[in-house]
């Protein structure tokens, strides 16, 4: 996997994709950097804007990614990803495009998830080489000229009816986690439609999951999944297997029969060789199917752990995430890149976030920058595992300092061109940081981060059946 010094035109890739900004996009950042500050104050933002009227201000944003570019896409499509100022374009990875019809979902927005999920089930059912129910790991949503010059004038569906597959970044390959979220998000539009073609479609993902991913590896469990060129990836993954125990325990719920259920108790499998008693943790999985990988020691788990598993015995990994990846991101202090006196407190991407001395495309990270896509999924957490106890108070700190950065952090960011809803979106993170893991993530506006706070506000959990209330 490149490092941070990876050239601007090449991806490093996780899950969730490619956070490294291209050259155009990273100068963007950088010029745009003090355009951020403005004179309210932290105590001003606590008292200007109601939960209401920030969650509105996120669906508003959800809405506008989603709605981008119309004049080639009236019918089903994906929201772009990340604001313009990325450089990634017109991206739309597909575990964004999951979260983003969970939230939509949790805050009623019915219409906004069933578009989104057509376009899951277009690019499931047009890809253009394969036709066995997976999904790649990203598409293009809107037409952009690449930085060699390559137009790519399209929408999410070609001239030939294939889907618009994101070759030019090479988000070619197919990871299980990248499966089970859109799997997951087209179950519960399926509850909330009773639309079959949705059952279908999370069904076909299954089984790819089953026919492709099932490792028989000492450690078991579900593998990473396929590169670009359909080449096994012998890693797994601690995350992808919780992904897998939710989405094959929904689909038993939902379609019944016992492979999903044996599905769910091979992936738990896995899962709970990963749990550190002592620490109270999980460890993030293997390279090779046969040595756990202990470093370093990521925050998902610790999350998706309590949300998809709601088990005592990891109810210690949610505490774990909120003390041992807690950070303060103040301006002024190390490389903050947060405007004035503002001050932002959550959590980070993982253990080697805290140490990292990297940087990306000329841009020093900041080990006490705040993962906000990660601090919605503690404040998720938090509010499902303590309803009515201290949990709960702890949950609406968190939620209050994402809204902290929806007011103050990422203005001025655009959508195909176009501006952005004033104080809509969240940006991924409060300042630069490093994950660990070969990526980064930058105050940028993100459907995934504003996802996780719709969901965390609404009190919802999408990693249950029946979790988002619909």
């Amino acid at each position: 996997m490149p490092g941070p010094s990876t050239s601007p035109l090449t991806a490093a890739v996780s899950r969730r994709g490619v956070l490294i900004a291209g050259a155009a996009g990273a100068a963007t950042l950088a010029a745009g950097m003090q355009a951020w500050a403005s004179p309210a104050t932290r105590g001003g933002v606590a008292g200007s804007m109601s939960s209401a009227d920030s969650l509105e201000r996120a669906h508003a944003f959800l809405g506008a990614m989603t709605d981008a570019y119309p004049e080639v896409n009236s019918g089903p499509r994906m929201a772009q990803s990340y604001a313009d100022q990325l450089g990634l374009f017109s991206t739309a990875f597909v575990y964004d495009v999951a979260l983003t019809i969970c939230a939509s979902l949790a805050g009623g927005h019915v219409g906004r998830a069933t578009t989104l999920a057509d376009g899951l089930l277009f690019a499931q059912q047009n890809d253009p080489t394969y036709d066995d129910g997976r999904l790649r790991q990203g598409y293009n949503t809107g037409p952009y000229t690449f930085y060699d010059g390559t137009p790519q004038p399209y929408g999410l569906e070609l001239p030939d009816g294939t889907a618009n597959i994101g070759w030019q970044f090479g988000f070619l390959g197919t990871a299980v986690g990248d499966m089970a979220w859109p799997g997951i998000a087209l179950l519960h539009t399926y509850s909330a439609t009773g639309d079959g073609r949705y059952l279908d479609g999370a069904v076909r993902i299954g089984e790819w999951i089953l026919d492709n991913t099932w490792s028989e590896r000492p450690l078991g469990g579900f593998s990473f999944g396929v590169d670009g060129g359909n080449n096994p990836i012998p890693n797994g993954s601690t995350e992808h297997n919780i992904d897998c125990v939710a989405f094959f325990r929904q689909l038993e719920a939902l379609e019944g029969g016992d492979r999903w259920r044996r599905a769910q108790e091979h992936a738990r499998a896995f899962v709970d060789i990963m749990w550190d008693r002592e620490g109270g943790f999980f460890y993030t999985g293997t390279n090779d199917g046969v040595e756990i990988n202990r470093d370093p020691l990521p925050l998902d788990p610790a999350t998706w752990g309590w949300l998809a598993l709601q088990a005592e015995r990891y109810g210690r990994s949610v505490d774990w995430a909120a003390d041992d990846l807690a950070t303060r991101d103040v301006a002024g202090e190390g490389n903050s890149q947060l405007p004035g006196d503002v001050t932002i407190s959550g959590v980070t991407f993982s253990s080697a976030s805290l140490v990292s001395t990297a940087s990306y495309n000329g841009l020093p990270v900041h080990q006490q920058g705040v993962w906000l896509e990660g601090t919605g999924q503690l404040a998720c957490a938090m509010a499902d595992r303590g309803r009515g106890t201290r949990d709960s108070g702890r949950a609406h700190d968190l939620l209050d300092e994402i809204r902290v950065a929806q007011n103050l952090v990422g203005a001025g960011q655009t959508v195909g061109g176009d501006p952005l809803p004033d104080r809509g979106g969240v940006v991924a993170a409060s300042s630069l940081i490093d994950t660990g893991f070969g990526f980064g993530y930058f105050q940028i506006q993100h459907t995934g981060a504003t996802s996780w706070y719709v969901m965390a506000a609404e009190g919802v959990n999408p990693l249950q059946v029946g979790g988002l209330g619909v």
